[in-house]
């Protein structure tokens, strides 16, 4: 991966600010566990959101949460959220002297601190880094009501990343943004589980005998959890095996299928999981159909805990997972590939557990927390020294 950047000498410790979507999501996860991260290395770290990001812990050392207050008036159809959450970053960054305010996702975070950007003196404002997770360049950067703010957003912030070399290249084909992005790849910690493998086996109806896949996500409709259920359905032999589903959203749409394709009893769902790692140590096989991803942070999960995926070949997962080394990768869209993929490693349990050990190894080497978060220390140093990584200039 090239660099676009030179890391500062400075070694001080930073006073960042970090807003992003609180809910399940990769970008809330990722923008949470680097602040965690970047505590743990002595800088002080603030959340500014509408609430507490999901995953954050409510006593860590040097990291505060600040709250944005909504307000409906009768003047708006809808409530707003960029003016409110724009004001509260000013408010944060003047009172504590914050060195960057590092915005996941361009609309309305970066939106938000770039006014609050203008709203401090020169010599009190902030750096705005900006990180793009996906939507906001996939979906939203090709609808004419958004794209011109993202562009926007981008252009003038003082450093852009994004989580794959597939999403810096689709930004720049839909926004025709040419200034430099760095790719800063998603990384996972995995915490001690809490509980034995047998005692989250046990919990969830699981005999020692099946094979118990897996598939976390929202549930958004780009995720194809419908495909997901109808590999399952073809997956063999059926009686040996069981789904496990750690749902970020509402469940309740895909209770149709699991009665239309007979998984009664053998679909497990669980919703708005923290303690992930109990499950994760607990699962044989990830199964994902997404039909766009730009990185897909729940095969990297899986990959720490040597649980390799059958996944759809889209978007970034490709950068995460080495075909046929770490997990296997078929064509969006083929059913019967991700069926006949997950049958196959069901059958085979030693070639399951080389890929997983791979998949574990290539985690640890290429996306694990001494890596990625150093990556974002030098580029938080190099905006504070260059002033803006926009153009080349000062680099």
């Amino acid at each position: 991966m090239s660099s676009a950047f030179a890391p500062a000498a400075d070694s001080a410790p930073l006073k960042i600010g970090i807003t992003c979507y609180p809910s399940v999501g990769g970008s809330g996860i990722l923008a949470t566990t680097l602040g965690e991260e970047l505590a743990a290395r002595g800088h002080e770290i603030h959340f500014i959101s509408y609430e507490r990001p999901f995953r954050l812990p409510a006593d860590g050392a040097r990291i505060r949460f600040h709250p944005v207050e909504i307000n409906s008036y009768g003047l708006f159809k809808y409530p707003d959220y960029t003016l409110p959450l724009s004001v509260k970053l000013a408010e944060v960054s003047r009172d504590h002297g914050l060195d960057l305010i590092h915005a996941h996702y361009a609309v309305p975070h970066a939106t938000a601190a770039l006014l609050a950007r203008d709203m401090l003196p020169e010599h009190r404002r902030p750096k705005v880094v900006t990180t793009l997770h996906g939507t906001d360049t996939t979906l939203l950067g090709a609808d004419p009501g958004y794209g011109p703010a993202i562009r926007h957003a981008l252009e003038a912030a003082d450093g852009v990343t994004t989580v794959s070399e597939f999403l810096r290249a689709e930004t720049q084909r839909l926004l025709g943004v040419r200034r430099p992005i760095e790719v800063i790849y998603n990384f996972f910690t995995p915490r001690a589980p809490g509980r034995s493998r047998a005692d989250v086996r046990r919990e969830l109806g699981v005999a020692d005998h099946e094979t118990l896949l897996f598939h976390s996500s929202n549930l958004r409709p780009v995720k194809r959890f419908d495909l997901v259920l109808e590999a399952f359905a073809r997956v063999e032999p059926r009686s040996d095996s069981k789904l496990l589903v750690l749902a970020g959203g509402d469940f309740t749409a895909f209770h149709a299928d699991v009665a239309r394709l007979g998984l009664a009893g053998r679909v497990i769902v669980r919703e708005n999981i923290t303690a992930i790692e109990d499950y994760l140590q607990a699962v044989d096989l990830g199964l994902f159909a997404s039909e766009s991803e730009s990185f897909c942070l729940s095969i990297l999960e899986a990959m720490a805990f040597a649980c390799p995926s059958v996944s759809t070949a889209v978007g970034g997962i490709p950068e995460v997972v080495a075909d046929g080394e770490s997990g296997l990768l078929v064509p969006s869209g083929d059913i019967a590939a991700l069926a006949s993929a997950a049958t196959a490693l069901i059958a085979d349990p030693a070639r399951r557990a080389r890929l997983g050990a791979a998949g574990k190894f290539r985690a640890a080497g290429k996306f694990s927390a001494p890596v990625i978060v150093e990556r974002y220390l030098e580029f938080y140093r190099a905006v504070c020294a260059a002033g803006t990584l926009r153009d080349g200039a000062g680099l």
